[in-house]
């Protein structure tokens, strides 16, 4: 299976032709908008809640065809909210992608 940042570093490429800076700034704006998504997974109580932080991750890996990411996503909506397991396997592929340090 290829890396999960392969895929989005392709799309952000095309998205950002020769500047890195905006390159960068992108992918990090990709790694926060997904964290943002696995907060609110962290600290949805009810199934609208947690479906709809899902479905918004779902979303956005979606975009840049993070398959991965992806099916994590679509785990966690067949899932219970605050499922841990799915939560720690979200956070540990965020982690592989966060490049800030």
């Amino acid at each position: 299976m290829a890396y999960l940042g392969d895929a989005i570093d392709a799309h952000l490429a095309v998205a950002s032709g020769d500047d890195a800076a905006l390159f960068h700034e992108l992918r990090a704006a990709f790694v926060e908008s997904a964290r943002r998504q696995l907060d609110l997974l962290g600290r949805a109580r009810c199934d609208g809640n947690w479906e709809m932080a899902a479905m918004r991750l779902k979303s956005l890996a979606a975009t840049f065809h993070a398959e991965e990411l992806i099916e994590l996503a679509e785990r966690a909506l067949h899932g219970a909210p605050g499922e841990p397991g799915i939560l720690r396997r979200i956070a540990s592929v965020l982690d592989s992608l966060d490049t800030t340090g």
